[in-house]
């Protein structure tokens, strides 16, 4: 089936007892046993599995073709549980601009645990130099939040099967519509199902799909199952949901992005617009080759520095100043307020969740206050 009918009908099952045409939300927190002590019905504790957390994963498994899907109630815990699964001194390699949650957790919650180095994906000479003795995960963000980085997936994928180590794609920012890392090799790709899945920013989420069932999976498994860091099944419920109108809402968000991005990079009072899907993106053509749309995110900075940028941002009508992305609703962030003074983000960089609005009405927005 193509990605619109997989969709739709992947994470959708029809009520046997009452033929609901939409899978109900189960709230139960338990499930009967069997006259023999089993579960005939394939579930024991909302912790360890539930329908509807059953159905999201089955779809989401689905639009990336990977084997099986973990879902988690944020994506920081389910990058989380990658970093849980490593064995105690194992490194990882990360890129230089690693989102700043995971960046932390590894700093501030790894630290003595795990070993760990970030190095510029733009050049993978650096991936190599990297790897050590007990370098087990390579983690790559593609394109990355905020400077739109991308890294080449196929190219990363080769290295780490040279050396026997796990490939793990935070595929957040292009959503499996726009990019599908597990088919150019990646091993697990992870995404926050809070951005692009849900769509509608009233649900936190995360999950990871792998593309086959082995040891290290089975160990994430665990994690999920014991750490217990689960979304909730109404939770489950609203991202299935989200996901049945996911190919035509990016359809929306990649157009709208790629005119704001045109009429920026035109702007006298914008100094750089970094969105792949521009020519003037360092790294364009690799995107026309590994991405199957641009994505919904740009970034642009401002000539006359960082006062200009917080002028822009509070003078904005339409747009809404708040963290997060992959709503319907366009947003827009002054990010190096939120990442703090460790962040290679730019002072004068706005980053913007370009959303469905119509793309005149987001122009004329930011028309008025540039």
């Amino acid at each position: 089936m193509k990605i619109e009918t997989l969709a739709i009908h992947s994470g959708n099952q029809i009520d046997a007892n009452t033929g609901a045409a939409i899978q109900p939300i189960t709230l139960s927190t338990t499930f009967e046993r069997g006259k023999d002590g089993d579960y005939p019905g394939g579930y024991i504790y909302s912790r360890a599995t539930n329908p509807n957390r059953k159905a999201l994963e089955n779809v989401i498994a689905a639009l990336e073709n990977g084997a099986e899907a973990c879902a988690f109630s944020t994506g920081n815990s389910a990058g989380m549980s990658v970093f849980q699964a490593l064995e105690p001194g194992s490194h990882i390699i990360c890129p230089d601009d690693m989102y700043h949650g995971l960046r932390n957790q590894l700093k501030l919650l790894f630290a003595g645990i795990l070993t760990f180095d970030f190095v510029d994906y733009t050049q993978p000479e650096q991936i190599f130099d990297a790897i050590k003795r007990e370098t087990k995960l390579i983690w790559a963000e593609t394109p990355s939040n905020p400077l739109l980085k991308l890294c080449d997936i196929e190219l990363i994928a080769h290295i780490a099967k040279e050396h026997q180590l796990i490939f793990v794609v935070d595929n957040t920012f292009a959503s499996p519509i726009c990019q599908q890392p597990l088919s150019l090799g990646a091993d697990i790709v992870m995404h926050s199902t809070t951005k692009y899945m849900n769509g509608h920013s009233d649900v936190t989420g995360g999950v990871l799909v792998t593309k086959e069932v082995n040891e290290f999976w089975d160990k994430i498994k665990i994690v999920q199952s014991y750490g217990g860091a689960v979304p909730a099944p109404f939770d489950c419920y609203l991202v299935t949901r989200g996901i049945k109108t996911l190919p035509y809402r990016m359809r929306g968000h990649v157009a709208n992005a790629q005119a704001l991005a045109e009429f920026l990079e035109a702007h006298p009072a914008v100094e750089l617009v970094y969105y792949p899907g521009l020519k003037s993106h360092p790294q364009h053509e690799l995107a026309k080759k590994q991405m199957l749309a641009f994505g919904g995110m740009l970034s642009f900075l401002l000539k006359d520095g960082e006062e200009k940028a917080k002028q822009v941002i509070n003078g904005l009508k339409i747009f809404t100043q708040a963290t997060s992305l992959g709503g319907v609703e366009s947003l827009i962030e002054h990010r190096y307020a939120v990442e703090g003074p460790d962040t290679k983000t730019p002072k004068n960089l706005l980053r913007v969740s370009v959303g469905l609005e119509h793309i005149d009405d987001l122009i004329a927005d930011l028309e008025a206050v540039l």
